[in-house]
C-alpha cells in the first residue's frame, strides 16, 4: 500500500513540475510576442521623430513605449541591462566607440536621421569675427569630440594629425593658427555654457531643444558626413518581429516627411544608407 502511495506521489509530482515547466514556456512566449518594445531616446528631435514612428507601428499592432534620456551614456547602459528592447539617438561612429570601449555588441538595426553638428556663439554670428585666443567648447566624450574636431578641420579652422583609427582629441590639433583654446564638457550642457565661452560645437538635437536656431550655426557639418544614426539593439534581438516592426514604421514615407517639414533641413532623413 505505501509503495503504491508512493508511486501515486510521484506522479502528482511530475505532472507538477511539467505544468509548471509548460506554464514558463507559455510565459516566455507571450513575453517574446506581447507586440510592444520600450524605446530609448535623447531628447529633441530623437523623441519626436520617435512619437511619430510610434503612431506609424500603432498601426501595425504594436505599442511603442519610449523613455527620453539627458545624455548620451544611460541608453546604451540601459539597453545592455535589459531595462529597453531599443534606442534611436546615436551615430554608428558613437556605437562602434562604445562597443569598443565597453566590450559589448550592440548592433544597428536601420539608418535613421543626420544632425549636422554646428559652432554656436552669443558673442559673435560669424566665424571672422571670433577672436585669436577664443575658447571652443567641444562634447567631452570621445565620438562626439572627434566628430566636433573632424568638422573644423573640414571648414580649415584647424588642422589635425593622422590619428589612425583612433579618434582625435584636442591634443592631435597639427595647426590652430588663430590659437583657439578647447575645452571639453558634457554635451547637454552646451548649449548653455554659450554664455562662458566664447563657442561651441554642438549636436543639433540638443540645438533645437534648447531653442536656438540651427540656421544661426557660425558653421555647420556637411551633409555627406559619416556621422549617421541609428536605431540600435543588442545583437541578439537584431530579427525580432517587434523590432522589424518598428524599424519598418520609422522607415515609412509618413515619418520621413514628419522630418522634413518639421524640421526644415536641420534634421535630414537617411533611410537607406
Amino acid at each position: 500500500m505505501k509503495k503504491a502511495t508512493g508511486i501515486v506521489l510521484s506522479l502528482v509530482l511530475a505532472a507538477s513540475v511539467l505544468a509548471a515547466c509548460g506554464k514558463k514556456t507559455e510565459d516566455s512566449q507571450a513575453a517574446a510576442e506581447d507586440n510592444k518594445l520600450v524605446l530609448g531616446v535623447t531628447g529633441g528631435p530623437h523623441e519626436e521623430i520617435a512619437k511619430k514612428a510610434a503612431e506609424v507601428a500603432k498601426k501595425d499592432g504594436l505599442d511603442v513605449e519610449i523613455k527620453a534620456f539627458s545624455d548620451y551614456v544611460l541608453p546604451n547602459t540601459s539597453l545592455v541591462e535589459g531595462d529597453l528592447d531599443a534606442n534611436s539617438f546615436q551615430t554608428l561612429t558613437f556605437l562602434a566607440n562604445f562597443n569598443k570601449e565597453k566590450n559589448e555588441n550592440l548592433v544597428s538595426v536601420g539608418t535613421t536621421i543626420l544632425t549636422p553638428m554646428g559652432l554656436y556663439s552669443k558673442k559673435v554670428k560669424k566665424l571672422e569675427d571670433l577672436k585669436a585666443g577664443s575658447t571652443i567648447a567641444i562634447p567631452n566624450d570621445a565620438a562626439n569630440g572627434d566628430r566636433a574636431l573632424q568638422v573644423l578641420a573640414s571648414k580649415k579652422v584647424i588642422s589635425l594629425k593622422d590619428t589612425g583609427d583612433k579618434l582625435a582629441t584636442p591634443k592631435d590639433i597639427a595647426e590652430n593658427k588663430n590659437k583657439f583654446k578647447f575645452v571639453e564638457l558634457e554635451a547637454s550642457q552646451l548649449p548653455r555654457q554659450l554664455d562662458e565661452v566664447d563657442a561651441a560645437m554642438i549636436n543639433t538635437n540638443f540645438v533645437l531643444e534648447a531653442g536656438i536656431d540651427p540656421k544661426t550655426a557660425l558653421l555647420r557639418e556637411n551633409t555627406d558626413s559619416p556621422h549617421i544614426n541609428a536605431i540600435v539593439v543588442e545583437e541578439s534581438h537584431k530579427n525580432d518581429a517587434d523590432v522589424k516592426k518598428f524599424v519598418k514604421a520609422y522607415h515609412s514615407e509618413t515619418v520621413k516627411k514628419f522630418i522634413e517639414d518639421e524640421f526644415d533641413g536641420a534634421v535630414i532623413p537617411v533611410f537607406d544608407k
